[in-house]
């Protein structure tokens, strides 16, 4: 549904920085602009322009996409236009409408276009100094979710969440990881997802000590932690969390790991709130893993942004001293990994509100042990 008040954000900050327009070619970006459904892929066939004042807006597709994009803007200030011609040639054609008789203005270019297409609006311009290169500008918007947004990622979550409690009724030992992904995969789609909101992770014994581990046909056995981490897309929204269950009782140390990884989750929840910053929440996390003996295992960042895609802004990590806001998306995920022997990961995904941050994931914090 088209949403307006994201067309005035837009033009709001496009005044703010002196630019005439933004022109657009993120599919993501032009998705959350438009506030279209069940019209975009992941194909990167689409252009947008967006004029600092105004109502008209202008969307570029191709005739595979043409009828649905006609269908969803009839009623908005959406033109339509799939004139079979190259993006370039696209936007110089749109910006002498949008800026008539080479006005005064600058036209601003998303820092995700390829360099390709760069020097193919160089051409069409003929050269002149029209552009200016933006950093983020529409992802930076979408950071702050609205309540249709979050709407659809609790959906996701739900999904997600009741994957999970199917999944540790099926597990046992002697299954390969990918039967487990499999499963998962299948019971999500099954279930009101969509589709996956990125490819799962199931990775058993030494293998979770691969954040980023790729599923294999390792079989659980007794003694392993096994990291499972995964998400559905509804509504175009994705989710993500990720569990860590253990084959037979953990002891010694991968229960001590356990304990403490909990520990530095719960803390970072209970401490999250509009003003701190991303690199006070990881810093925190890291303050708990340090304390309870497994300092330095983590590695990665605490946690991500998520929307329309997996990662998004902002990040909880020491590159980000940005205040949180209100509306932000974010997910939490303290990691310990010990090469060659085991991994584990506690993360959920929920929204920073007045008072604190809100869980969407409601699976247990408590051990499970299969």
């Amino acid at each position: 549904m088209f949403q307006q008040q994201r067309i005035h954000r837009i033009q709001e900050r496009l005044q703010q920085e002196g630019l005439a327009a933004l022109y657009v070619r993120d599919t993501a970006n032009i998705q959350w602009a438009c506030g279209f459904e069940g019209v975009f892929d992941e194909e990167r066939a689409h252009g947008l322009l967006v004029p600092a004042k105004g109502e008209k807006l202008w969307l570029h597709t191709d005739s595979r996409y043409s009828t649905a994009c006609e269908r969803v803007a009839e009623g908005t200030p959406i033109q339509v236009d799939a004139e079979a011609m190259g993006f370039s040639e696209w936007a110089a054609k749109q910006w002498r409408e949008a800026v008539p008789e080479g006005g005064d203005g600058l036209l601003g270019l998303e820092d995700t276009i390829s360099l390709a297409e760069y020097r193919g609006l160089e051409t069409v311009f003929a050269g002149s100094s029209v552009f200016a290169e933006t950093k983020g500008f529409v992802l930076g918007l979408r950071a702050r979710k609205d309540a249709g947004e979050t709407c659809c990622m609790e959906a996701a979550q739900a999904v997600t969440d009741a994957a999970f409690a199917h999944i540790i009724s099926f597990m046992e030992a002697g299954m390969t990881e990918r039967e487990v992904q499999l499963e998962l995969d299948f019971w999500m789609l099954s279930q009101g997802a969509e589709a996956l909101a990125f490819p799962t992770i199931v990775a058993s014994g030494p293998h979770g000590a691969s954040p980023h581990a790729v599923v294999s046909n390792r079989r659980l056995e007794p003694g392993d932690a096994v990291v499972m981490d995964f998400g559905a897309k509804v509504d175009g929204y994705c989710s993500d969390m990720t569990r860590t269950v253990f084959v037979g009782e953990p002891t010694g140390e991968m229960r001590a790991a356990w304990e403490v990884l909990r520990a530095a989750n719960e803390a970072v929840e209970a401490a999250l709130r509009p003003g701190m910053t991303g690199k006070e929440a990881h810093e925190l996390a890291l303050a708990v893993l340090d304390e309870g003996g497994f300092g330095g295992r983590m590695g990665h960042g605490l946690g991500h942004g998520v929307g329309l895609e997996i990662h998004e802004e902002p990040v909880l990590s020491p590159r980000n001293e940005e205040p949180l806001e209100v509306g932000n998306v974010v997910t939490v995920e303290p990691g310990i990994y010990l090469p060659g022997r085991f991994g584990m990961r506690l993360e959920d995904l929920g929204v920073i509100g007045p008072e604190g941050f809100r869980r969407f994931t409601v699976s247990t914090h408590e051990l499970v042990v299969i």
